[in-house]
């Protein structure tokens, strides 16, 4: 068998191998975009606590062992609306955000289980002072079967106090 014969056997051969590798998944009927959400807890600071807050600490503990991942705030925001180019269901819409006096960040947490968690969180002022400490369990959402995502749990700082979300 020659050079060429070989080159179009093999070429038959990957094709193949990609019809039925793109068919594979032709069953389903969910397309699932959360798969590669990252495992993690995301901390909202509403804008009345945020002036005091510039700084957290976690530390996030399941099955005997503690994780003490980084969190650094950034600027949280609203959504504006812009209006819409008409009133009919083809209308296109558009927002922008804006920046609402409140702060945000997300800590990853490799191997978050979708189970009770112990968090412990340390809020500080600008100066390195304790402005607030809590300790709570949170449940991390994993999604449901048909859609699954890393685990995710969300706390929330308003009114002096910390919950989940």
């Amino acid at each position: 068998m020659g050079v060429r014969a070989a080159g179009t056997i093999v070429g038959s051969l990957m094709a193949g191998a990609a019809v039925f590798v793109t068919g594979a998944g032709c069953g389903s009927e969910t397309f699932c975009t959360m798969e590669m959400v990252p495992q993690g807890i995301r901390v909202e600071v509403r804008p009345a606590d945020a002036a005091r807050i510039e700084s957290a600490s976690l530390e996030v503990c399941w099955d005997g062992v503690c994780r003490t991942p980084r969190i650094v705030f950034g600027p949280s925001t609203t959504s504006v609306p812009q209006g819409c180019d008409g009133d009919g269901p083809d209308a296109a819409c558009g927002a922008s955000a804006s920046p609402d006096g409140g702060k945000t960040g997300f800590a990853k947490v490799e191997g978050l289980p979708d189970e009770p968690v112990e968090v412990r969180i340390a809020l500080r002022d600008g100066g390195g002072a304790a402005v607030l400490e809590k300790r709570l369990r949170v449940t991390p959402d994993g999604g449901d079967a048909d859609c699954p995502k890393g685990p995710q749990a969300r706390l929330v700082v308003a009114g002096g106090d910390v919950t989940a979300g």
